[in-house]
């Protein structure tokens, strides 16, 4: 008996595809860029260089209309996006959906099908030691199929995105991969490789993937027509377990989501989650860290119940919370600032239930944080950050954006003020 992977492999990779994303940048030919001094004196006249950069990825095809799922980074500030089919055809893409947290876009083919496609498998049946098929496009070499095994899962701290539950492989996956399938025996679609550890730029057989459950949810978002993709809100935020939280609980290891901040008016609050519980299990899935707990949280609709294992000071208890549509954000909370002040230009917001999840703030936080800082803004030029929180001008707390544009409409001769930056108070003074 013959075994091949052959028939899997015919059946699977027609709707694999390289994805070409070209972008045009802005390179200056003068050695006085970005100077202010010679910028103000020969201000546009600064000659400039037109370059076009090409990215290669690969994609999947996942519905016959040509919606095809790819990695954000592949995608990334492209001008323009072009699909290779492997019969040789050639389409333009659009974005229908990205999403830099969880590295996902969802394109769509400008041309007529149908076209072939990958079913979806279920993230939840899979096993490490299974069998499993990368399909991708390599080092731009063409379309290339490699085997291997699932050498873990739920793997976090990979470092290439917000998502931290990815499935391992030692099936070899190299730059160009990123955005190509994972493939089960069935030949079902079970993740989108994404990501290499490696040390010299080749694989060392250790790859991973972004569970088909979740691209699931994304791309349910997209062809609904939805323009963002958002998880479940909870009203809750969690950490890491450490050895001595876990040693105290009376844990055997360090596992599960220790929660370290609830919102009293949130789904979790209401529910009676409480901050110093460790959740150790959701809807009957184990949680090893708060990565896996977002990820199944992602993979669950609003308004389904959610049964959650606790461990808290007074024992293991369970609890069902319903989960939420994310809270709206206010489009009046959220400003551009402007006048003759160290923060004109930035764009700050006040800090919402929606917002704090999704900068994974603490629930209880209020106040006001910078959303976007364009560099060539004066607060650009002074080194603030999206992500900063505005603690205090000259003596006055900023709890709100009203309260905020007050201060700076009064003016001053010098600037005194508290920014929060990664949990670290900085103060500065400027004159």
């Amino acid at each position: 008996m013959m075994q091949s992977f052959s028939p899997l492999v015919k059946a699977t990779a027609p709707a694999v595809v390289n994805v070409y994303a070209d972008r045009l940048v802005q390179r200056s030919l003068s050695p006085f860029a970005g100077d202010p001094f010679f910028e103000q004196f020969f201000g546009q006249r600064m000659p400039n260089r037109t370059e076009k950069q090409s990215s290669l990825g690969s994609g999947v095809i996942i519905q016959s209309n040509g919606i095809i799922v790819t990695n954000n980074h592949v995608i990334e500030g492209a001008d323009d996006i072009r699909v290779a089919l492997t019969d040789g055809r050639e389409f333009q893409s659009k974005v229908l959906l990205k999403d830099e947290r969880f590295d996902l876009a969802i394109l769509q083919i400008e041309g007529d099908g149908p076209f072939p496609v990958v079913e979806f498998g279920d993230t939840d049946t899979t096993e490490v030691g299974d069998i499993v098929l990368a399909i991708g496009n390599p080092f731009g070499v063409g379309q290339t199929v490699t085997s291997g095994i699932v050498s873990a899962l739920a793997r976090n701290s990979v470092g290439v995105s917000d998502f931290g539950s990815f499935i391992q492989t030692d099936a070899a996956i190299n730059p160009g991969n990123s955005g190509g399938a994972l493939i089960d025996m069935s030949g079902r679609l079970i993740g989108i490789n994404s990501a290499i550890f490696t040390r010299s730029g080749g694989s060392n057989g250790i790859g991973f993937a972004i569970p088909v459950n979740l691209v699931r949810a994304v791309a349910q978002t997209a062809e609904s027509g939805g323009e963002a993709f958002e998880p479940p809100y909870i009203g809750a935020t969690f950490e890491q377990v450490t050895a001595d939280i876990a040693e105290a609980l009376g844990l055997d290891r360090a596992t599960g989501a220790l929660v370290s901040d609830v919102a009293a008016d949130g789904p979790a609050g209401e529910a009676g989650l409480r901050a110093g519980d460790i959740v150790l299990g959701f809807n009957g899935r184990p949680i090893e860290h708060p990565d896996a707990l977002g990820y199944r949280l992602a993979t669950t609709s609003a308004g389904a119940t959610a049964e959650l294992d606790v461990l808290g000071r007074d024992g293991r208890r369970t609890i069902e919370i319903k989960l939420a549509a994310p809270p709206a954000d206010d489009p009046r909370a959220r400003r551009t600032l402007a006048g003759e002040n160290p923060f004109s230009g930035a764009v700050v917001s006040n800090i919402t239930p929606g917002l704090a999840s999704q900068l994974r703030l603490p629930q209880s936080l209020r106040g006001v944080i910078v959303t976007d800082v364009p560099g060539a803004s004066i607060a650009g030029r002074y080194g603030f950050r999206p992500g900063d929180l505005i603690a205090e001008i000259n003596g006055v707390e900023i709890a709100n954006v009203d309260i905020l544009e007050a201060v700076l409409a009064d003016g001053a001769s010098f600037w005194r003020f508290e920014i929060i930056r990664g949990g670290q108070r900085i103060r500065q003074i400027i004159r």
